[in-house]
């Protein structure tokens, strides 16, 4: 085997011989919507915004824009993932990350965060602290990963509906300088009051500047959140 040969040795044997797990990086096109006011000031944000699994980021767009308001620049960001909803259609769905080979998927999202706040940032004018990113389900746990690594790249994290990550406790991360809004339901099947309640107190462990809402409704982005929003980015900007 040449050495550096990016190859395992796998402990599974057929009858043509050793079976090597090999990776290789290839590149990825990635793509995102941009939408912005008509006129910018100095205090206009950023929003990097992250849908739900087998959500599109044209959902996800109006979905922030009413969370935020007229006045943000939002860029909605479509996972890397892409696959049929069913095998009846052509609609396409996005996901993130899967368990199989998660730190390939961690990374990657990532690198992509950074590319885009980086990119929208310049582009618009927008310094890292008037940058925030927002996730819906599924890339919530990921973007608190990216906030406790990457702890100057955004000025908040704005989680819906989501979870923390598995290793929150043990993980190599460090002190979340971000403001974090965490807003979870009491109907939502996926992430319940009895799991999520204990979320302001694990939040603690790295988060200084945490708010926390659990409100009526399901598994989806709250029609009303608006003014939750509202007051914690008034607040966050001063």
């Amino acid at each position: 085997m040449p050495s550096g040969h990016p190859c395992e040795a796998v402990t599974i044997r057929y009858m043509t011989g050793d079976v090597r797990h090999c990776t290789f990086s290839a590149r990825l096109d990635c793509h995102y919507l941009v939408s912005a006011p008509p006129a910018l000031d100095p205090g206009t944000p950023l929003v990097v915004t992250l849908h739900g699994f087998a959500q599109t980021p044209e959902m996800m767009l109006p979905l922030t824009r009413n969370l935020f308001g007229a006045d943000a620049v939002i860029a909605s960001l479509a996972g890397p993932n892409q696959f049929f909803l069913n095998d009846q259609t052509s609609n396409i769905g996005y996901g993130w990350n899967t368990t199989r080979h998660a730190a390939s998927g961690i990374r990657l999202h990532h690198d992509m965060l950074l590319h885009v706040l980086n990119e929208a940032g310049r582009e618009y004018g927008i310094p890292p602290e008037r940058r925030f990113v927002a996730g819906f389900s599924q890339p919530v746990s990921l973007n608190y990963r990216f906030a406790a690594t990457h702890t100057a790249a955004v000025r908040g994290v704005l989680a819906i509906c989501g979870g923390l990550p598995g290793d929150w406790e043990t993980g190599p991360y460090q002190p979340v300088t971000a403001a974090v809004l965490h807003i979870a339901r009491r109907a939502d099947q996926f992430y319940p009051p009895e799991v999520t309640e204990q979320y302001p107190e694990r939040l603690r462990l790295r988060v200084k500047d945490q708010e926390f809402h659990l409100i009526d409704g399901g598994h989806r982005i709250p029609s009303a959140g608006h003014a939750i929003v509202g007051n914690w980015l008034s607040r966050v900007l001063g």
